[in-house]
Order: C-alpha cells, then structure tokens, then sequence
C-alpha cells in the first residue's frame, strides 16, 4: 500500500483508526472459548464489526508468540482473512523487531513476505544496517519507534547530547531521514506525548505517525489532531483495548462496533476541523 492509498482511505471513511489485535486468550468472551480456534474466532468478529470504521489493525505479536504455534497459526489466519475480505486495511505487525542485518532480512521475510503484513514496527537502537533489510521491500513500511507512550520512554528516548543539544529521540527522527522516506516509513510517537508532536512535526512534517496510549492509556484524541495532524492527516491512531474488550458477553463485537464508531465519529470532526477533508 503506497501514501496516497492509505491517504484515500483516510477520506472514504472519514477515519483514522487503527484496531489493536491484542487479543489475550484468558479476555476473550467465554462462549468462544469452545471454538476451535478461539482467538482466531475472537479476531474475525472484531474485524467484521469494526472494519467500516477502521482503516488499520494492528496484531500485537507478543500475544501471539506467547501461545506457541497456536498463536502462530491464529496470527496467520487472522492477517489471511482481513487480506482477503477487506484488501484495502492497511494491516500492521506489532513486532518491534531490530538486529544485525542478517537476522533483520529474515524477521523482514517472516512478516513482509510470508505472512504479508503492510508494515512492521521496528527498533531502531541498531542503526541503518538493522533497519535496511525491511525497507527493500515494495510499497511495504517500517515503522520506527521514536517516542513511546510508555513510563520508561524518559529512561532513555529524552536523553540529550549536550554536543548536539538534542534529544535521542530527535537524532532518530533526522538521523532515519537518511534510511528511508515518507512513502516507506512511518514513526510511533506515543498518544500520553501529544504536547511533544509540534517538536516532532518540525522534523518529520510529511510523514505518517503511528499514535497508541488513545482510550485505556489516557491519551487524547483532540491533543493528538492538534499538534500532530496534517494536511494529508498523517495519524494512524490506534486503540487496543478500548474497543476490542468493551464487552466480555457474547455482544462484544457490536460493543466494538459501537466503541470504533465513537472513535470514527470523533476523528471525522477533527478532519474537518483541520481542514483535511
């Protein structure tokens, strides 16, 4: 998928919403339990019910990793039918992947390749050589972390040189410019760090952000738009759990529904409010 097909679904839907798939086997609804695949089960509803609303889903693979060739085998599935019914979603691998190169070209082939993800969240920490091998690839992303949503972001991510007086986080953010473009990478940049994206935009101003931390990690949507939006949008917002575990009953996909469609409904008035639409 290139920028202007992903900017064009932004439109057509009026939505910036990407759906985490952080599906945990012990939170799904009980009645699915029974199921053959279960998790498999649990993801095809949500897609089914939010897929009008979202123009992304993001698979967290620690969730998947942690069941074996189960979860494997779910994961592939799950990336299969939403390839297959709804071809336009823009589908994200939640890896965070990042080695030498050798061993980077082989996590580029398992998610761009055989498992044929759009994108894939990468480390940056090892510099150029660990990130090339996933950019070799045709209308694919890589998603570098750059500023994190988490506690433990102010560890390391805000550590200044006092050569360059600059934050870590910023000589990824120029230091990449040299890697790869807007057609091919995108940024997280955490939700709970909103006041930071005006900083953020000087550096990076046409490029895609990937912003989590909305809804269950206290992130605003509003913040996000207003210091972070484009004139191409440029935010895939993504919630996780807010929406996928709105309800524990066997309504939980038109709980979902309902909870993407407040996010949807939101984002749209922000689009016109920006002059994006």
């Amino acid at each position: 998928m290139n920028y202007n097909s992903l900017f064009e679904q932004i439109k057509k839907k009026k939505s910036f919403l990407c759906v985490g798939l952080d599906t945990d086997i012990e939170k799904i609804p009980e009645h699915l339990k029974k199921e053959e695949d279960p998790i498999f089960a649990f993801n095809k509803e949500i897609v089914d019910a939010t897929q009008e609303y979202a123009i992304s889903y993001k698979p967290n693979i620690a969730f998947y990793e942690s069941m074996g060739t189960d979860g494997w085998i779910s994961l592939e599935k799950t990336v299969k039918y939403i390839k297959e019914n709804y071809p336009e979603i823009f589908v994200i691998a939640d890896a965070k992947r990042g080695d030498i190169g050798n061993t980077s070209r082989m996590y580029a082939k398992a998610f761009l390749e055989t498992l044929n993800f759009d994108s894939i969240t990468v480390a940056p920490y090892m510099g150029e050589d660990s990130v090339s091998p996933f950019l070799e690839y045709n209308n694919k992303w890589v998603i570098l972390l750059a500023l994190t949503s988490n506690k433990g972001a102010f560890d390391l991510q805000f550590f200044k040189s006092e050569e360059e007086n600059k934050h870590l986080y910023e000589k990824v953010l120029e230091k990449s410019q040299d890697w790869g473009d807007q057609n091919n990478m995108m940024y997280v940049v955490g939700a709970t760090k909103a006041e930071m994206l005006t900083n953020i935009r000087e550096i990076v101003p046409n490029h895609f952000l990937l912003v989590p931390g909305v809804g269950a990690q206290g992130g605003s949507l509003e913040e996000v738009a207003k210091y972070g939006m484009n004139k191409h949008c440029g935010l895939i917002v993504n919630s996780s759990r807010g929406i996928i575990y709105a309800s524990k009953g066997e309504d939980f996909a038109e709980a979902a529904k309902n909870e993407a469609k407040k996010l949807k409904d939101n984002m749209e008035k922000l689009l016109i409010e920006y002059k994006v639409l």
